[in-house]
């Protein structure tokens, strides 16, 4: 069914119902999201940013998800829009679908042949380890996990029952990421036309109690690690030298470090560093001109990309965590991960007063709520804000002539 068809289907349609078909043109954009009434499977009012409301419903056609436009939602009534979406479905089904029993050919996968689509398509975006600890997940706690069930049925009442069960095989850490690789493939099956949108069954559960870390270093701490750091750059053994400087990357940068471990020559682009293979996708970081200075100290091989190079052994550096345990005992920072210095690097940034949307940026967070826990504010900020906010506000009631300093 094309285009047009449904078009003149809805227009039909509308007039069988004696809705006002007078309106004008239905917002376009991306939407901010869409409720989901369950009058009809498939019928909803999509929800603009412009605050403008639009009815609309999905269906399966000729293999294809489809959304059909039925009106905005402050000319249409409810009822009448239900009617609308009633007679959309039945076209579909008579042209597209006239088998009723479960033996009938079906569009969308089965979740174990999507699981393997979805690990074709997605799976390459990831780094190594990315690759290597989601593959565990797959192996261990999804490949059998919902035999069976195709992926457009897939709901609720299957993801709870499974992340209960996988509660007792695992630890709560490795069920929290299982269950958000599950939720990933649920977004992409969206996206790719197997699931009506917004429809994703993970969003119900709830998650295990995250143990957070939030260990930054102060600006005491930051300047006895600098010493360490600067002094073991200088240093005679050419592989602590690097490890020092990988450090001091991860400080300025923010980066993960595979992302700093894991560069090749080819990916210093400028001011710029082009991850192909970050943990949550390709990405862009931007080098301030003390992080670009520090990666022109480092020296290159003949006929080798790899940015960290182990010239003892000949081969790229896998990790520094060795001689991090040494830098850090030498600041005596002791329980300091490495990981905290891309906490350290977000922590300082949102006391700078850097937005969530530019420190998620900066970091190359895929959603504002991973970058909300590295947003710790001292009380010290804090009361900073307040007394600015305060003073703003108590200007502001002050007749007009009568401001402090006036």
């Amino acid at each position: 069914m094309t285009a047009l068809a449904l078009k003149q289907v809805v227009a039909e349609a509308l007039a069988r119902v004696g809705a006002d078909t007078s309106f004008g043109r239905v917002p376009k954009g991306k939407p901010r999201s869409t409720t989901w009434i369950g009058i009809e499977n498939g019928f909803g009012i999509r929800h603009y940013s412009t605050g403008r409301n639009v009815y609309i419903v999905q269906t399966r056609m000729a293999g294809r998800l489809r959304t059909v436009t039925i009106g905005p939602a402050s000319v249409i009534t409810r009822d009448q829009a239900t009617k609308v979406a009633r007679m959309v479905l039945a076209y579909a089904r008579i042209g597209d679908d006239p088998a009723t029993d479960r033996a009938r050919i079906r569009s969308a996968p089965r979740f174990d042949d999507f699981l393997d689509e979805f690990w074709t398509k997605w799976a390459v975006r990831w780094s190594d380890q990315t690759f290597s600890n989601n593959s565990g997940y797959r192996r261990n706690y999804l490949d059998d996990a919902f035999p069976g069930v195709f992926v457009d049925e897939l709901n609720e009442a299957h993801v709870t029952k499974w992340f209960a069960d996988l509660n007792n095989k695992t630890s709560p850490g490795a069920a929290n990421m299982t269950l958000g690789l599950l939720s990933l493939m649920m977004n992409k099956a969206e996206a790719w036309g197997y699931r009506l949108e917004n429809t994703n069954p993970c969003r119900v559960v709830r998650w295990n109690r995250r143990r957070h870390c939030q260990r930054f270093l102060s600006t005491e701490e930051l300047h006895r690690l600098g010493e360490v750091l600067e002094r073991e750059r200088a240093s005679e053994n050419p592989v602590k030298a690097l490890a020092a400087t990988a450090a001091t990357l991860l400080l300025l940068t923010g980066c993960r470090h595979g992302e700093i471990i894991g560069l090749h020559w080819k990916d210093i682009r400028g001011n710029r560093l082009k991850l192909s293979h970050g943990k949550t996708g390709p990405r862009t970081v931007w080098l301030g001109d003390e992080a670009r200075a520090l990666l022109d100290t480092i020296p290159r091989h003949k006929n080798i990309d790899w940015v960290f190079w182990n010239v003892r052994f000949r081969r790229a550096m896998k990790s520094i965590i060795h001689y991090w345990h040494e830098f850090r005992a030498e600041a005596k920072l002791p329980g300091v991960r490495i990981h905290d210095l891309r906490h350290t690097f977000a922590s300082h940034a949102a006391m700078n007063k850097e937005t969530l949307p530019m420190i998620g940026r900066l970091l190359g967070h895929a959603s504002v709520q991973s970058t909300a826990r590295y947003a710790h504010l001292d009380d010290e900020h804090v009361l900073e804000a307040a007394e600015q906010i305060g003073t703003a506000i108590e200007r502001m009631m002050q007749p007009p002539g009568q401001h402090a300093g006036v």
